[in-house]
């Protein structure tokens, strides 16, 4: 297994460790109604008569099985890790907290769902890094997004809101809203760890004899336009095209994967971009600096 393989394992395990964390130690004895199968679990349980530990684990094995059926072999390889070790965490995790002395972990409601929230979006930041997927209720919205052609971004919105829905017939109005509050620094909190040490644009830049190859993937994997542009080398003279691609900074990790896979040899140039106009990016400005990555 090469060092890129077992750093991104060791990133998913942790990720979801750090998720199992939140979930054991702040969302459950809280009843904090929040996106994903954990909020999901805590909105039925006063309806369903099921351990909601229990039901976590069974949600989450019950959609990634739905999610391998529909949405294929790819997704599946990239979830059963988090499918395995999320709710073993999840069930050792929730043992440990009842060894504490009773109502250790209760505490304000608000106090909580901060905690929680930024704790969840820490973890899946982490899983999200190395373009891995933490199943549960992402799954659901992958399937919105496959097969009605909803945005990925409004497919995870209608999933969270539907919970959020369902918590509000279940235990009123005022801890569905707490629930929303813990959605929205989640969702912060994800995006600060993702964009740990990145710009919010990048332009790469990519020579490589397999170039070909490479800009189908940057086309139908990556999701990204590409521009071939006419290069020649500097000694040989030869022919060389040059591929340009600008992309969101969450992309790079698939990107440059992807094509490190197609040619260890490639060269490709990554530098931060000031300004994007156009199709898939909305004008943004962002600090402007002068690194560039090789």
């Amino acid at each position: 297994m090469s060092k890129n393989r077992i750093h991104d394992l060791i990133m998913i395990i942790l990720g979801n460790f750090v998720v199992a964390c939140s979930v054991s130690f702040f969302i459950l004895p809280n009843n904090i109604l929040t996106g994903g199968v954990a909020g999901v679990a805590v909105a039925l349980h006063p309806i369903l008569p099921v351990d909601i530990v229990l039901m976590i684990d069974g949600l989450t094995i019950g959609l990634f099985i739905l999610g391998a059926i529909l949405l294929g072999k790819q997704f599946a390889m990239k979830s059963v890790i988090s499918t395995i070790v999320y709710p073993v965490f999840v069930t050792g995790l929730s043992k440990v907290a009842t060894m504490f002395p009773k109502d250790t972990f209760v505490m304000p409601p608000y106090v909580a769902t901060i905690y929680a929230g930024v704790i969840v979006g820490i973890g899946l930041g982490l899983v999200f890094r190395v373009n891995s997927s933490t199943g549960g209720m992402d799954i659901l919205a992958l399937i919105l997004h496959k097969y009605f052609k909803i945005p990925e971004g409004t497919s995870v919105m209608i999933v969270d809101g539907l919970t959020v829905l369902l918590g509000v017939v279940t235990h009123g109005l005022t801890p569905a809203l707490i629930g929303i509050m813990s959605v929205f620094v989640c969702g912060v909190a994800i995006d600060k760890t993702v964009m740990l040490g990145m710009q919010s644009a990048k332009n790469v830049m990519i020579i490589s004899t397999e170039w070909k190859q490479i800009r189908r993937i940057l086309l139908e994997t990556v999701d990204r336009g590409v521009t071939i542009l006419d290069g020649s080398g500097g000694y040989t003279q030869a022919p060389k095209p040059v591929l340009m691609c600008v992309i969101k900074q969450k992309q790079y990790p698939l990107l440059e994967s992807s094509v490190l896979e197609i040619d260890p040899k490639a060269f490709i140039i990554v530098n931060d971009v000031h300004q994007v106009h156009g199709a898939g990016f909305t004008s943004k400005h962002v600090v402007e600096t002068n690194e560039t990555t090789y």
